[in-house]
Formats: C-alpha cells, sequence, structure tokens
C-alpha cells in the first residue's frame, strides 16, 4: 500500500475495495478478470480482447443500474461495425448505447480496434526508430448523460497504441483516465471519486494520482469561458514508463476502478427529488460538455479529421442542451455553488 493510503483511511478503505474486486490489482501482473490471467502487451490480441471484456462487463452494469433504477423498460442497443475495405483506416469496433432511459437518458460505450499501415508523424516524434511501423489503436470509450440533474456526467477512457516495427515485437504505450462533470456539487462525490482514481492508481506509484490529476485538470478546461468541465479525475496519455507489462496493469487498473467508484454516486442520488429549474440547469451545463467536445477535445478533433466513425466519435453527446446569452446564476444558489465551490481547481484529498 502506498504511504498516501496509509496515511489518507478513506483512500485505503477505496484502495480495499478495488483490491477485492481484483485481487492482483497491486502487483505488476495484470488485473484478474475472474476467468484467465490477462495477457502482457506484446499480446495485442490478448489486449483487445480483455478490453473488449471490460466493454461489456460495463455494458451489463449500467443495463442492471436502468433496469434497477430507472425501471424503463429501455434496452442498451449494441452497434457492431468494420471499416471499409480501402479506407486510410482498417478495423472493427462495437457501439453500445442506451437512450432515452430514466436513469439513464443517454449512455453510450464504444470498444474500437483500428489499424494502420504507418505511424503518424506525431506518434514517431519522440520514437524515431519506429517512423514508418504499422500500428494497431484499441481502447475503451465512455460517457453517460444521466437523466436526473443530481447525478452526475462521467467520462472513462482506456488505451493502447501498439506499433509492428520490422525487428522485435510490439512496442505499446497507453493512455485513459476518468473525470466527473457534476450539475449540482456534492463534496461527498468528489471526494469519493477522487478517492478511488487515487486508489486505482496507488499501486504504482504515490505520484501518479496528483501528476494524473493535474493532468486532467489541465485537459478538460474550456480556455474561451475560463472554466473547468468539472471536478475532475485523472487523464493520462502516451504513457510507457513503468514498462509496457505495469503500464498496461495501470491502465486495466483504472478501469476496472471506474464502474465501482460511479455506481456508489448513481445509487446515492439517482432518487433526489428535481424539478423545471434543475432541468433547465442541467441542459445549460450540458451546453458547457458539448461546447468542450466540439471546440477543445484533441480525440474528437483527430477522429472527424482522419475520416473516422462519426456515430462513434460523437458519442459523447448529450441527447439535448441549451444555450442563453450572458445567462448569471442567482448568488447564494446551489447553481451558484457550482461555479465557486466546485468547477475551480482544488485538492479534493
Amino acid at each position: 500500500m502506498s504511504r498516501f493510503a496509509e496515511t489518507n483511511p478513506l483512500a485505503s478503505e477505496a484502495l480495499k475495495r478495488v483490491s477485492d474486486l481484483h485481487p492482483k490489482a497491486s502487483g505488476p501482473a495484470a488485473l484478474d478478470t475472474g476467468s484467465q490471467a490477462l495477457p502482457g502487451p506484446a499480446d495485442v490480441a490478448g489486449v483487445a480482447g480483455y478490453l473488449r471484456g471490460l466493454q461489456q462487463r460495463i455494458v451489463a452494469q449500467v443495463q442492471a443500474l436502468e433496469d434497477r433504477l430507472g425501471d424503463s423498460g429501455v434496452r442498451m442497443v449494441q452497434d457492431a461495425w468494420s471499416k471499409p475495405p480501402g479506407e486510410r483506416l482498417q478495423g472493427e469496433g462495437l457501439t453500445c448505447i442506451l437512450e432515452g432511459g430514466q436513469l439513464f437518458e443517454r449512455a453510450g460505450c464504444g470498444f474500437s480496434h483500428v489499424r494502420g499501415s504507418q505511424l503518424p508523424p506525431s506518434a514517431t516524434e519522440h520514437r524515431p526508430q519506429l517512423a514508418g511501423a504499422p500500428f494497431e489503436a484499441m481502447g475503451v470509450s465512455l460517457v453517460f448523460h444521466p437523466r436526473n440533474p443530481y447525478v452526475p456526467i462521467v467520462h472513462m477512457n482506456v488505451r493502447m497504441i501498439a506499433a509492428h516495427p520490422a525487428q522485435g515485437e510490439a512496442v505499446c504505450w497507453f493512455g485513459g483516465g476518468m473525470d466527473l462533470t457534476p450539475i449540482y456539487g456534492f463534496e461527498e462525490d468528489a471526494v469519493a471519486f477522487h478517492q478511488a482514481c487515487a486508489a486505482a492508481l496507488a499501486p504504482y506509484g504515490e505520484d501518479k494520482y496528483p501528476r494524473f490529476k493535474r493532468w486532467c485538470d489541465a485537459y478538460f478546461y474550456l480556455r474561451h469561458r475560463q472554466e473547468q468541465r468539472g471536478v475532475g479525475g485523472i487523464f493520462f496519455d502516451d504513457f510507457s514508463e513503468l514498462g509496457q507489462a505495469r503500464s498496461l496493469a495501470m491502465m486495466q487498473s483504472v478501469g476496472e476502478a471506474f464502474m465501482p467508484a460511479y455506481q456508489a454516486i448513481v445509487e446515492r442520488r439517482a432518487a433526489q427529488p428535481h424539478g423545471p429549474r434543475e432541468r433547465d440547469f442541467q441542459l445549460y451545463r450540458r451546453g458547457r460538455y458539448v461546447e468542450f467536445n466540439l471546440v477543445w477535445d484533441r480525440g474528437t478533433h483527430f477522429g472527424l479529421q482522419s475520416g473516422g466513425r462519426t456515430e462513434s466519435i460523437l458519442l459523447s453527446m448529450p441527447p439535448q442542451a441549451r444555450w442563453a446569452y450572458d445567462w448569471q446564476a442567482e448568488p447564494g444558489s446551489p447553481e451558484a455553488a457550482l461555479l465557486t465551490d466546485f468547477l475551480p481547481r482544488r485538492d479534493w484529498i
């Protein structure tokens, strides 16, 4: 256990919950999925299989939450796709989406596995020895937009890129993270979410959570509004400094920690009463989410500019949003508290 967890009882408990669910999370090996040991990063097909399994487990949990807390009868649609021959990128994926639920107004979770003939220059700037190498990119990405304004929006992503040099095994690097975007802020929720992030990273070094938290705060920032998108979480990219095996294990630890952390918040807030005022503010704040994703998000830009699958790329968009000219929250209101007490960058744990 890290010194952070030893000195923070809440973080220690969060780490224990992750360890109970995934006993191998604290070691250098990959996480236990409950069936068999996960592959090393050089086994690219095995990693893709793990990511498919992660997607399906999350989808099943989302459906179970909708059935139990929403009772809407709405089912999550699964849409398998593949890139047509002749396109620059080849590959396939599975887009899973629930729309019109009583708990989740829109919840999308996508898996993609694409292949290219050579790495783009941006990927080889720090790896000149891999210039011209074919590559694969795979990952799971999700965004959930709940119907109740008191249940926060959430985003999670884990991904791996593998280059295949002419000589030797695949060279892999990783990215991912998770972040929370409340409409109405609750300190309990923000603290618990950050504790789960810290616990997932604790086995991989005491520096990882504070470093990836700062990275998340810097990334999910609307510069044109001078405003954070939410209360943050963790974000990392282009990561392999722990060696390929432990970097993969860290990515998996983040993926496995996500649903227990978010589900606890959903269950706390799903039945909270709300009315037209809260709905109106929810739609207004969703507008900020749209602005970030279309104006600033590098993944959205890359996907749209490189000929990616538009329906999958825009999975993160809310079903409804609104804008109001120069709207100001009433001083002292819960809406104002989001802007003054929750969106400014702060240490949550």
